[in-house]
């Protein structure tokens, strides 16, 4: 009993000091950040996709439920340009 306590303690202090959670998130982050194109199918996105989901699940679950909300933007009318020619005659 007291050996599994001590085995405890020493695990809990360990995965204080080295952070694990800290070290996979700061990675997690830069893998979105410095990319590129992370939307591409690769099996290095799905894992980085997954670690955000581990690491930080209620980021992700607000990111996958409005995932659709934004519409897209408006489209401007298009460009009308005057005619550089003379069509039409000049009137006396």
């Amino acid at each position: 009993m007291t050996t599994a306590v001590l085995a405890a303690l020493a695990v809990g202090y360990v995965l204080g000091r080295v952070r694990p959670w800290d070290r996979l998130d700061t990675w997690v982050r830069r893998r979105f950040t410095f990319m590129g194109a992370w939307t591409e199918s690769k099996p290095q996105t799905v894992l980085t996709i997954a670690a955000h989901v581990l690491v930080r699940p209620r980021v992700s679950y607000g990111i996958w439920r409005r995932r659709n909300d934004l519409r897209p933007p408006e489209r401007a009318p298009a460009l009308r340009f005057r005619s550089t020619t003379d069509t039409e005659e000049p009137t006396p």
